[in-house]
């Protein structure tokens, strides 16, 4: 078996990191595309000894089960270069937030009969082995495919099947989750250093708590409102403190969080279907789809009748429709 990813950002080498890790498989079977080979997720990749394109369609053709691990919006336009490319062995895992399956099978239904498409939601505590990952099975996608898929992610932590329409708040939970947590460790430092700890200290204290509870939770059947109730004492510090985040709405904050996080991963879904570009994707997007305008050459001439010029003219049109 080999893997590719289409993209070579923070997920992909998250993942990447974990599989290897667990033994899953080798580096030197993954393959991963990206346009920008100056990222430094892209140069952590090489270190480890993946195989590092620029073509998506080499990812492609390297690749057995391809994970589509870039922007939602980006999604669309990934499929129409590579579906073409798309054989009847591949598995397409989707790691894009609010991009539904149908969606995918819809553009990949114009190069194959019965694409296999599965769509997940993991997150980046996949390095560490500890992720917490769910995944939808598509309209072609057999029970083997789901086992393949379920023994990669279940070797880089918690990995279950849900249906699809789970995944959006799946994402607001635990795909958004870990930097919930970054937050609130970052503040919980802050506030031993405010009473008096150094600060190396205060995150290793905090970080050590966060863990021990997670585990304590997992390692019980009990509710974590019980365990809560254990650690506070009748008239002691720990409920004095809860009695300070009640106040200031910390449940609220964390509930309102997850459902932001799940609204706007619907959003995101809306944008993929316009298949319009994102501001933040013209560098290298709005160029692609510039060259292929008819008629635009990447040949430079001082020539105001000549190739830049209908280059500039194209860039014009596209950016308008964008803005």
């Amino acid at each position: 078996m080999s893997v590719g990813f289409i993209g070579a950002g923070q997920l992909a080498h998250a993942l990447v990191k974990g599989f290897t890790a667990a033994g899953v498989i080798a580096t030197h079977r993954i393959t991963a595309s990206s346009p920008d080979t100056d990222l430094p997720t892209v140069s952590g990749l090489r270190k480890m000894g993946v195989n590092l394109t620029t073509s998506n369609k080499e990812a492609v053709n390297k690749s057995d089960v391809l994970f589509l691990a870039v922007k939602p919006h980006i999604i669309p336009f990934v499929l129409d270069e590579i579906g073409p490319d798309i054989e009847d062995r591949h598995l397409i895992v989707s790691c894009a937030a609010g991009v539904t399956i149908n969606s995918i099978e819809k553009k990949l239904l114009q190069y194959r009969s019965t694409p296999k498409v599965m769509r997940c939601m993991t997150n980046t505590p996949v390095v560490v082995k500890e992720g917490a990952t769910v995944y939808a099975t598509g309209t072609h996608a057999d029970v083997e495919d789901g086992k393949l898929l379920e023994q990669l992610m279940a070797s880089v932590g918690y990995c279950t099947e849900v249906e699809e329409d789970l995944i959006d708040a799946v994402t607001g939970l635990s795909g958004s989750g870990p930097a919930y947590a970054f937050t609130a460790l970052d503040a919980l430092a802050d506030g031993g250093v405010k009473m008096g700890l150094p600060r190396r200290l205060a995150v290793r204290l905090g970080a050590q708590a966060l863990l021990g509870a997670a585990k304590m939770l997992l390692d019980s059947e009990q509710h974590p409102g019980q365990l809560k109730d254990n650690v506070c004492s009748p008239g002691g510090a720990t409920i004095h403190a809860l009695h300070v985040l009640e106040s200031g709405g910390f449940r609220s904050l964390l509930i309102n969080a997850v459902e932001a996080s799940c609204i706007r991963t619907r959003e995101l879904q809306y944008l993929a279907d316009q298949e319009r570009i994102s501001p933040a994707a013209i560098k290298k997007t709005t160029l692609d789809k510039v060259l292929q305008q008819p008629g635009v050459a990447v040949t430079l001439s001082s020539d105001p009748s000549g190739p830049l010029c209908s280059f500039l003219c194209c860039l014009f049109v596209v950016l308008k429709d964008i803005f």
